[in-house]
């Protein structure tokens, strides 16, 4: 597990890119809205916001279960962490070929 939630993110950034290299992978700015998701990632014409944490367990912070749920009817968006890292790029990979 990683140390701090940024270090796991740094790791994740890099796996995404492995994985789609034509992709923009964009770190929101958690101070504009409490809640959006940290990561947004553009591949071709579709999306997907990202929530990290270090750990399936980790608290999460008010507004985070909204914004996952709502931007996730839009496009894709989910929670991501170590314990769940390869259902969920599975997920976006569906979504990124739809």
């Amino acid at each position: 597990m990683a140390k701090r939630e940024n270090e796991y993110q740094a790791v994740l950034i890099k796996k995404i890119k492995k994985r789609w290299p034509d992709a923009f992978v964009m770190k929101n700015d958690p101070n504009y809205i409490q809640g959006v998701p940290d990561l947004c990632v553009l591949n071709g014409g579709h999306w997907a916001m990202l929530e990290t944490k270090r750990d399936e367990h980790e608290h999460h912070q008010p507004n985070q279960d909204h914004y996952v749920e709502k931007l996730n009817e839009m496009s894709y968006s989910s929670f991501i962490f170590p314990q769940n890292e390869e259902e969920v790029l599975d997920a976006m990979e569906r979504v990124f070929k739809a």
